[in-house]
C-alpha cells in the first residue's frame, strides 16, 4: 500500500509533512512521493480534511459473474447514461432554477449510478482485462482533440491484468 492525496480536499493544514517518517508527502507537486511511501498510513491517519488515503499496490481480481448478469448490469448502466444525457439536455434548455438545480442533481445521480454499475460489471476496476480492453479500444478509435491519449497509453504500461 501507499498513500495517495486527493488535491481538490487538501485544506493545506499540512500535518502529513510533520508526521510522515521518510518525507514522502513533501514534495512540490503536492502529491505523495509513491517511491517513498512505505505504507504506514500515519499521514492519512493525521489528515483533518481526509485527503489522503491509502491505495493497495495491486487490487484483487474482478469477482466473476455470469454471462446474464453482467448483460443486465450493462443494459442498466446504459439507461444510466441515456438518463444522464437527458437530465443534462433539460438542465441546458430550462431558465428554471429550480429545474436546473433539479437536473443538474439527476444528471450527477445517473453518472454515479452508471459508474457503479460498470463496475460490478467488471469496469472501472484498474487492472481487470475489461479495463485493459476498453482503454486499447478507446486509445486506437477516433479521438477527440482534448482526449487523453497519451495518459491512457501511459496506463495501460502501468496496470498489469490479474484476471
Amino acid at each position: 500500500m501507499h498513500a495517495v492525496r486527493n488535491i481538490r480536499l487538501c485544506t493545506k493544514d499540512c500535518l502529513c509533512l510533520y508526521v510522515c517518517p521518510t518525507g514522502a508527502t513533501d514534495t512540490e507537486t503536492g502529491q505523495v512521493d509513491a517511491s517513498k511511501c512505505i505504507g504506514c498510513g500515519i499521514c492519512a491517519n493525521a489528515c483533518p480534511s481526509g485527503a489522503i488515503s491509502m491505495v493497495l499496490e495491486k487490487y484483487p481480481p474482478q469477482q466473476k459473474k455470469e454471462e446474464k448478469t453482467r448483460e443486465q448490469l450493462n443494459k442498466l448502466a446504459a439507461s444510466k447514461v441515456k438518463q444522464e444525457a437527458m437530465a443534462a439536455a433539460v438542465g441546458r434548455k430550462t431558465t428554471d432554477s429550480v429545474v436546473k438545480q433539479f437536473a443538474a442533481a439527476l444528471e450527477r445521480s445517473n453518472r454515479l449510478m452508471a459508474e457503479d454499475l460498470y463496475r460490478e460489471a467488471g469496469y472501472m476496476l484498474p487492472q481487470s482485462r475489461n479495463t485493459h480492453e476498453l482503454l486499447s479500444l478507446m486509445v486506437s478509435g477516433e479521438l477527440p482533440a482534448d482526449f487523453p491519449k497519451d495518459a491512457v497509453e501511459r496506463l495501460l504500461e502501468l496496470l498489469n491484468v490479474n484476471d
